[in-house]
């Protein structure tokens, strides 16, 4: 198919960047590139970006997490930051691009983002995820897998902002009932760099569902990646020299493919927020991610003897401030696209004390204190907050309402209700089976976010016996006894498989946008820390 293209804007160029950060993931097999002589070898580079959840502004890192999964110790992957430091921002990801592909040869460069790309920001909620779509398509971006947050705005406008962009997103995964077609067109794309056909197949989130308003997904179907690409990728083994998957399927779920699917050269990842240095191999095929937020540039080389694959390097490239310049024209793009909104952008909320991040598969600080906003707001014994993984901690210091909105980007409305004990308990089990499932694919979501109710979950036992020593006030809790619980709206709609909460009694939705009433209590207390009941769910894992 024929690539959407758009002028690309000029850059400056900066040092290349050196600095990195820690990371515990190890390869499963690895190989010593093939010994040639280097003129017998052709190099292709993808460039690659996934999960920038509408992250187009820099952000500075924290020693531990700075961005939502990074330095959550309940992930399989741990990573941490090496340095507390600015880095990331759309000016400086230009300035990488345009760095690489002016070394490289723009005509040996492809450009790649694995989806969750333009919500989960205050500007993308202003601008509907325009603002993200303009910043691509200055840098020309090739392709675009669809993430299940890419569909936060409904569907209609996600069709629109396919239509805005100068590149295709696309999903073979997700099927328009309608037409009974992959969502959007043909889900891939191949493309010829050096005589070398190459082949780029993309893969949405299989429970898109189940992580979002099942509204905005109305009228589509999503099916396992895996089971898909084992359908693509003969197809496309015949037509291209080298198949790479373009995934939003999250790396357990990839390494599965990698193992199960044969006839893939590289898969790049998305959803889980890692990076995954060095590149893993698994059997025949390579698998690579460039972690979130748009701090990171993937760059992913291909190297080629003839036409055929014999190796995959990494290079990632850490966006630090104080080895990047942004670029001045990208910078000219995102000032003017702030400027209608930058009151709102940079209103004061709150002081906080502390670092407060999101944890995802563990207690999560920002989420706890949210949790008890709402009980002391609403009265509540319980509150109930899903686990998710997106967003950029509170640093100490002034905290702006963008910020706010990039823990809290959604327009849930407030609801109080009332749940049994055994209902609660029913929940916490299926939060454990969420983190620890029999099966990789029936994972979604991270651990739920409560407070005001302590417990015990051990992933060693069998699900359905995972929870005990559940503890409201003083108190162990009582199977028939009913308990006050504030939570959001979308909580009721089985969002991460939490079907218990939708079946409560005396259900009252308010009007009350959650995001609003946090901003709202916040500015009352003038003032924040870290929350003082962390370690209200105690966590065995092994």
């Amino acid at each position: 198919m024929n690539l959407k293209k758009s002028h690309f804007i000029p850059v400056l160029f900066a040092p290349l960047l050196l600095a990195g950060a820690c990371t515990s993931t190890t390869n499963e097999s690895t190989t010593e590139a093939t010994d040639m002589a280097e003129g017998d070898n052709k190099s292709i580079t993808i460039l690659h970006t996934n999960d920038m959840h509408g992250s187009y502004m820099p952000f500075r890192t924290t020693a531990d997490n700075a961005t939502a999964q990074t330095g959550d110790a309940g992930r399989d992957t741990l990573i941490t930051f090496g340095k507390e430091a600015e880095i990331g921002g759309f000016a400086y990801l230009a300035s990488a691009i345009k760095k690489v592909r002016q070394e490289k040869g723009e005509e040996n460069v492809l450009l790649l983002d694995g989806g969750d790309t333009f919500s989960d920001d205050q500007l993308g909620n202003l601008t509907k995820g325009e603002a993200m779509i303009r910043l691509m398509n200055t840098v020309q971006y090739d392709l675009m897998a669809l993430g299940n947050h890419d569909f936060d705005y409904g569907l209609e406008r996600t069709r629109e902002l396919e239509q805005l962009a100068n590149f295709p997103m696309r999903a073979a995964n997700i099927v328009d009932e309608q037409t009974q077609q992959p969502i959007f067109g043909e889900p891939y794309i191949i493309t010829e760099k050096q005589g070398v056909k190459i082949a780029i197949l993309t893969l949405g989130y299989r429970n898109t569902p189940k992580t979002g308003n099942p509204d905005n997904v109305k009228g589509l179907r999503f099916s396992i990646g895996q089971e898909v690409a084992q359908q693509y990728v003969p197809k496309l083994r015949e037509q291209a020299d080298v198949v790479v998957v373009l995934s939003h399927e999250g790396t357990a779920v990839d390494y599965k493919m990698a193992r199960e699917v044969e006839g893939i050269d590289l898969i790049i990842g998305a959803h889980s927020h890692d990076i995954i240095e060095p590149r893993k191999k698994i059997g025949q095929t390579y698998v690579v991610q460039a972690m979130s937020d748009a701090s990171i540039l993937g760059d992913t080389e291909l190297i080629l003897s003839g036409n055929k694959l014999v190796d995959v390097k990494d290079h990632y490239h850490w966006l630090w401030h104080e080895e990047w310049q942004p670029d001045p024209e990208v910078q000219i793009i995102v000032d003017e696209l702030r400027k209608p909104h930058l009151n709102k952008l940079q209103e004061k909320v709150v002081d906080s004390r502390d670092v407060i991040g999101r944890q995802y598969k563990s207690e999560s600080p920002f989420d706890k204190l949210v949790g008890n906003l709402l009980l002391e707001g609403y009265k509540g014994e319980v509150a109930i907050m899903p686990g998710v993984g997106y967003g950029i901690s509170f640093k100490p210091g002034p905290v702006s309402s963008e910020e706010v909105y990039k823990l809290l980007p959604h327009p849930s409305k407030i609801v109080t209700l009332q749940m049994t004990g055994k209902q609660l308990k029913q929940t916490l089990e299926q939060a454990a089976k969420n983190l620890k499932p029999d099966n990789k694919l029936d994972a979604v979501g991270g651990l739920i976010q409560t407070s005001g109710i302590a417990y015990q979950m051990d992933l060693t036992k069998p699900i359905g016996q995972r929870i005990n020593n559940m503890q409201i006030g003083n108190s162990a809790v009582s199977d028939s006894k009913t308990y006050e619980v504030v939570t959001h709206n979308g909580l009721l709609t089985g969002l991460h498989n939490f079907d218990e909460i939708g079946k409560g009694q005396n259900i009252n939705r308010t009007e009350k946008p959650l995001t609003e009433f946090i901003i709202e209590k916040l500015k009352e207390k003038k003032t924040v820390g870290m929350p003082e009941n962390m370690g209200e769910a105690k966590i065995i894992r092994q």
